[in-house]
This record gives structure tokens, sequence and C-alpha cells, in this order.
């Protein structure tokens, strides 16, 4: 296995931005001629996009749900169980995408804060709370929000898998 290909079946993201920008420098090259080389080093930059485009989705599905957990405790008793497992669930998500494209990660963290900030209008929206009732600024990190045993009172030891 080449180098190249190795690099795609570890980190599929950064795979596509490097091969992008060496379709590019080869077209400039004009080697192979007849390949539409501008087009499809955007096509392949554009499917590491959208991969983190999903990333960035995930996240927000999981900050929304520690946030309705932690700032909308009327709503606790009768979707408990609900927000946990969507919580779970994105988080075992996230981590597949980080481990089959490690760099993700920290695309994602670099976009932390402007997700977090997306997410608020979602939040507020769905708990028909002013926008204000949740707080401007990350009340966790980014590992905790990915930390399975995070927060300790919705995730008992016996549910951290």
């Amino acid at each position: 296995m080449d180098r190249s290909s190795a690099a795609y079946d570890e980190d599929f993201y950064a795979w596509s931005q490097a091969q992008a920008q060496e379709l590019r420098r080869a077209g400039a090259e004009r080697n192979n001629a007849p390949v539409d080389w501008e087009n499809v080093a955007e096509e392949i930059e554009s499917m590491g996009r959208s991969q983190r485009s999903e990333v960035e989705d995930l996240l927000s599905v999981l900050l929304l749900n520690l946030l309705r957990w932690m700032f909308c405790p009327d709503l606790r008793e009768r979707c408990e169980r609900d927000w946990s497992l969507a919580v779970r669930l994105q988080r075992r998500k996230l981590v597949r995408e980080f481990r089959d494209s490690p760099s993700l990660r920290l695309c994602v963290a670099d976009a932390f804060a402007e997700v977090y900030s997306d997410t608020l209008l979602m939040a507020a929206a769905e708990a028909d709370t002013p926008h204000g009732h949740f707080p401007l600024q990350p009340p966790f990190t980014l590992d905790q929000a990915l930390d399975p045993a995070y927060p300790a009172e919705l995730f008992p030891p016996e549910w951290r898998v």
C-alpha cells in the first residue's frame, strides 16, 4: 500500500484536502492535460468539506442535548432518557468520525465556539425560552462535551459505555 492509500484509510478528511492540493499542482504543471484537474480537485475537496459539515452537525445535536439537560430542569423528568440517549449516540458517532479522520477533531475544536453559538438559537427555540436563557459562552469544553461521564448526574457509572 502506498503512502497516499494509507493516508486515505487513516484520515479521509486530511487525505481529501492534500489530494485536492496535489491535483491542482499537477494541473498547473499540465500533467495529464485531458483531465479536468480543477473540477476534480474541487469535488474531492468538497467531499472533505461535507464530512466536516456532518461532524459539526453531530456536535450541534450533542451540544443541544447537553444544554437542555443543564438549563431546562423543568423538562428533565420527562425527557431525561431521550436526552441521555441522544447524547450517547452523538458522542459515539463523533468518536467514529474522529477515529476515521483524526484531523476532523482539530477542525471541530476550531469551530466549537461557532457551533455552540449557532446551537443557542436552536436550543432557545426548542425550549421556548428567550435566547438569553442559555449562556453566551459554552458552560463546558469540547473535551467535556465528548466525555462519556459528563455531566456526572446524567451519566451514572453504569451508563458510561
